[in-house]
């Protein structure tokens, strides 16, 4: 499938609008990005949260936390045969090296947390009326918003005392992004036809949620618009840059001559 009619997601939208030539780079070029151990941890993350959320939160902290280490290590695995050199990955604070162990730490402390912050609070999450998954837990979905096809994934839907829905992502970093409330939003009532007035995210890092976002104001058409222009742009070619300080955190800097 070509870029031009491929669906497209929150992630692209949001890349290309902070800077179209590393979304040229890394999608239509296809660089291969430099790894980063946050984006492991990340991933390991929300696999342990997935799997505890769907045992019906019957797993035990450790298991949980052993489903994170195995999807942590597996995948710093994975990049350490395309990239042994752990000098050339992304990192923060530190050698890339520094950060895999770090990172591993940190993500089985805060699947912990997520295990105990969850049995106190028993978040209510909705059982979908259909569909391969019965909780919306990585509800994936396929949409049409301003005549832009838009795929994704809702971390968790959860259930509000007056019967609508409310869309929860999880995060283990610090960049929050309302567009992507307001796109699950969007999809939720037109997929499922149930009203989503608010959204939150679930802070690894503080171990609790963060305050509402009120989301119920926001349009179909109004998230629509963001997708087309970002749409149109990619089909017309333009791909502007944007070089700055969001260079030294850009995974195909190494293969960009505007940094």
């Amino acid at each position: 499938m070509s870029i031009e009619t491929q669906p497209r997601s929150v992630s692209q939208t949001q890349q290309y609008e902070k800077c179209g030539w590393q979304y040229y780079l890394q999608r239509v070029q296809r660089v291969v990005p430099r790894p980063a151990a946050w984006s492991h941890q990340g991933t390991a993350f929300h696999s342990a949260a997935e799997a505890f959320e769907l045992s019906g939160r019957t797993l035990q902290a450790e298991e949980v936390v052993e489903i994170f280490s195995d999807s942590y290590c597996a995948a710093v695995s994975e990049s350490l045969a395309q990239e042994p050199n752990t000098d050339l990955w992304l990192s923060a604070n530190g050698t890339g090296g520094e950060d895999i162990e770090r990172r591993y730490d940190l993500g089985r402390a805060q699947t912990a947390r997520y295990v105990e912050w969850a049995q106190q609070h028993q978040p209510d999450i909705w059982a979908t009326p259909a569909g391969p998954l019965p909780l919306a837990v990585e509800l994936e979905f396929m949409v049409e918003l301003g005549g832009v096809k838009v795929r994704g994934f809702i971390d968790q839907l959860t259930v509000e005392p007056d019967g609508s829905l409310r869309v929860r992502d999880l995060k283990t970093g610090s960049m929050k992004s309302k567009f992507q409330l307001e796109t699950y939003k969007a999809a939720v009532e037109q997929v499922y036809d149930i009203a989503v007035n608010r959204g939150d995210w679930y802070l690894a890092k503080r171990g609790g949620l963060s305050r509402a976002v009120k989301l119920d104001h926001v349009t179909e058409e109004s998230v629509g618009e963001r997708f087309a222009a970002m749409d149109a742009g990619v089909k017309r070619g333009d791909f502007p840059a944007q070089p700055g300080f969001s260079c030294r955190f850009c995974d195909v800097s190494h293969a960009c001559s505007f940094k």
